[in-house]
């Protein structure tokens, strides 16, 4: 498959973006249509640590995860799911565990369909395995073994293949705790779009050979790092500015997976979707408010605006009062994608979207630059140098920085010491080279001088 590069937005603007419509909606699975003009909710879950003691216990617990998610779906009278496997170890390090969970899955989703008629698709995240104790190992014997865990879960029953991949975190990891935004800019926008370049074209090429979906990648090793380091209101171990000058920086790597053929939905912990969708006009999954199962964020609502999956991140299995954890949160996503279809039926969505914007710009930065107005100004950052895949990360950073301080100008209220984190990082950001082929020979020489673990190997450099 061949990278063809964004160069311009899918919308016209901003205003145009909203839940439950995208430019190329996707046909996947049983039924279902995803941008087209609806919201569905995507649970996601996780086995008991118990469980996965062997293959059998494994397919028994999905089994009745899978079950337990698809009555509660047809006993509340939802008309579609999402069922998300994001894989333990064991399903990517053996193949056929995966490929036996899937299978055992799809099985179970096809007969509530044909008896009950709900529109239904199994996305299969397959863990990214390819490092050993000490290092990544990003090419090499890991890689057949990754790839060959795609190959199997498309010919077993998962409708949409994907991953959270590791690449560049390194560098990230050492360059956040140091507050070094080159390094954050290298490990996301450099590093980690050179190898999703890689893996993406090959995992779009076992989709097309399988006739299943390349669905999507997300930062979720960087940008969820630093999103959860800076944590919420009270916590100073990272500025929430650099957090979110991280997530833009990852919108421009995780658009490569559509550079390289995959066809969205986007997964749902990519909080940087909303820019992705603003350029790539692909499908997205989020999740917010209704993922407190996982995580905290400090904006629940904000990222419901354009979504066109609304997932809970993950939980769990086990039980609780009002059913299993599968159950219950996947009814709570249900009702919410309920109220979002009935705007979009009722020409209300804009309405909405723009409340659900309303309730979490002024919180944090972080929510200020994703409302939609503004994921779509940095949208147009990256778009602009496309071709270029340091430029454009730059950019994106550049222009994450021009709209939190017009924010502070206004209602955004910045303490001390994120106005102080954010002048360095512009300081740092305007002190760099426009030329990619000198900031990654600088780069390349430092990193690999401080980094022990960096592999430029890893990267073909």
């Amino acid at each position: 498959m061949a990278v063809t590069r964004c160069t311009k937005m899918a919308y016209a603007s901003a205003d145009d973006m909203v839940f439950g419509k995208a430019v190329t909606p996707v046909k996947t699975g049983l039924g279902l249509e995803i941008g087209a003009g609806y919201t569905t909710p995507e649970v996601n879950y996780a086995p008991r640590p118990e469980a996965g003691a062997s293959k059998e216990k494994l397919i028994k617990e999905y089994e009745r995860i899978t079950t337990d998610i698809m009555a509660r779906m047809v006993q509340i009278g939802a008309p579609a799911v999402v069922l998300e496997t994001e894989h333990v170890q064991q399903m990517s390090n053996h193949p056929d565990w995966g490929a036996a969970v899937a299978h055992a899955q799809k099985t179970i989703m096809e007969d509530y369909h044909d008896e009950y008629g709900i529109k239904c698709a199994l996305r299969h995240t397959i863990g990214d395995i390819r490092e050993t104790r000490d290092f990544l190992a990003l090419r090499g014997d890991k890689y057949s073994v990754f790839m060959e865990a795609f190959e199997q879960c498309a010919q077993n029953g998962a409708d949409m293949l994907a991953v959270e991949s590791m690449g560049g975190k390194e560098v990230f990891d050492y360059a956040i705790l140091r507050n070094d935004m080159a390094g954050v800019l290298y490990g996301i926008g450099v590093l980690g779009s050179i190898d999703m370049e890689m893996i993406w074209q090959d995992i779009a090429s076992v989709a097309k050979k399988n006739n299943v979906i390349a669905s999507g990648d997300t930062d979720c090793a960087q940008a969820n790092t630093a999103m959860f380091i800076a944590g919420g209101l009270l916590d100073k171990n990272l500025a929430h500015t650099l957090a979110i000058i991280a997530r833009t920086i990852s919108a421009a790597r995780s658009l490569v997976a559509y550079e390289a053929g995959a066809v969205g939905p986007g997964k749902d912990c990519g909080y940087e979707n909303t820019i992705v969708k603003s350029i790539a006009g692909v499908p997205i999954a989020q999740e917010g408010k209704t993922s407190t199962c996982a995580h905290s964020d400090l904006m629940g609502n904000i990222v419901m605006q354009c979504c066109d999956l609304w997932s809970n991140e993950s939980v769990e299995y086990h039980g609780e009062f009002g059913g299993t954890t599968v159950q219950c949160w996947g009814e709570t996503l249900a009702y919410d994608c309920a109220l979002m279809n009935v705007a979009l039926d009722s020409g209300n969505e804009k309405i909405l979207r723009d409340m659900f914007v309303a309730s979490d710009i002024y919180r944090d930065a972080q929510g200020y630059v994703l409302a939609y107005p503004n994921a779509y100004r940095v949208g147009q950052a990256i778009a602009k140098d496309g071709n270029d895949i340091y430029l454009r990360a730059k950019n994106a950073a550049i222009e994450c920085i021009n709209i939190v301080e017009e924010g502070a100008r206004g209602k955004l209220e910045l303490s001390r010491f994120e106005a102080k984190a954010l002048a360095d990082a512009k300081a740092a950001f305007e002190a760099l080279t426009d030329d990619k082929e000198k900031f990654m020979s600088d780069c390349l020489t430092k990193y690999k001088q401080e980094v022990k673990v960096f592999k430029p190997e890893n990267y073909d450099l």
